[in-house]
């Protein structure tokens, strides 16, 4: 091979590599264009953002907030719970006369302790019933389920509540009943919200509690009235005849 033959295969060669070069830069800056335009055209509600339910329990719980002291749950003796005399007391029969608990009725018993007024309510209910022991405390619990069969109830379902939520099914029960327990429920404004979505069209809900300042094991009616109708309830009843069970008011709220 000449001279000349040498150097026009050198400048051919020199020409395609230039040629590949150029093609490369090309393809990259396309491909490049794409991922951009395609960035650009992205839909809104790909983007990674707060879930809407985290932002709107956000804000439920700070319009939720309560500015009082609750008391610490009681988590002592049972035996408290079962004197004789008690339904007698408490008028326990009127008491359920008053929130149209019946033969067929789903209860729910909040704060249920002992299932002193569990049992009560099952009995009425019958077989074509259901009563709904709700507790924060495990062990009480084990207890109510126990006495449960031994009183060959099994009309009786227990549920671990929390101090915000009964947890209990949606538009499940016919009447509620907190004995003693409200002045313990440390949100009860969102603890009402969500009692309201499990309670059917017509339903009642019973609060039994005494006078006090939250933090005493007692609660002022009016403090109770004014943070049920923050939870979506209106007071359609008040009765003074539980008194001599020690305690106070018996008040009662229908979902608005």
């Amino acid at each position: 091979m000449n001279v000349r033959d040498r150097g026009n295969r050198e400048r051919r060669l020199l020409l395609h590599l230039l040629l590949r070069s150029v093609l490369s830069v090309h393809l990259a800056t396309a491909l490049l264009g794409c991922a951009v335009a395609n960035q650009q055209t992205r839909p809104a509600n790909s983007i990674a953002s707060p879930r809407p339910s985290v932002s709107s329990e956000t804000n439920e719980r700070s319009t939720d907030r309560i500015d009082r002291q609750t008391t610490n749950p009681y988590s002592g003796s049972l035996s408290i719970f079962e004197d004789p005399k008690r339904a007698d007391r408490l008028q326990v029969d009127r008491v359920m006369d008053v929130l149209g608990i019946k033969p067929g009725s789903s209860v729910a018993d909040v704060g249920a302790g002992s299932g002193w007024f569990t049992v009560k309510a099952a009995k009425r209910v019958g077989s074509g019933g259901l009563v709904y022991a709700v507790e924060i405390n495990i062990e009480y619990l084990k207890h109510i389920a126990k006495r449960a069969r031994e009183e060959n109830l099994s009309n009786v379902r227990t549920i671990l509540g929390k101090e915000d939520d009964p947890l209990l099914p949606e538009k499940g029960v016919d009447a509620v009943l907190l004995l003693k327990t409200y002045h313990e429920i440390g949100e009860p404004v969102r603890w009402l919200r969500r009692m309201r979505s499990s309670m059917r069209e017509g339903a009642l809900l019973g609060i039994i509690d005494r006078t006090g300042k939250g933090d005493d094991h007692g609660i002022d009616r009016e403090t109770v009235v004014k943070e049920a109708q923050r939870g979506g309830f209106m007071l359609v009843e008040q009765h003074d005849f539980v008194r001599p069970d020690e305690v106070d008011y018996f008040l009662v709220f229908r979902a608005r």
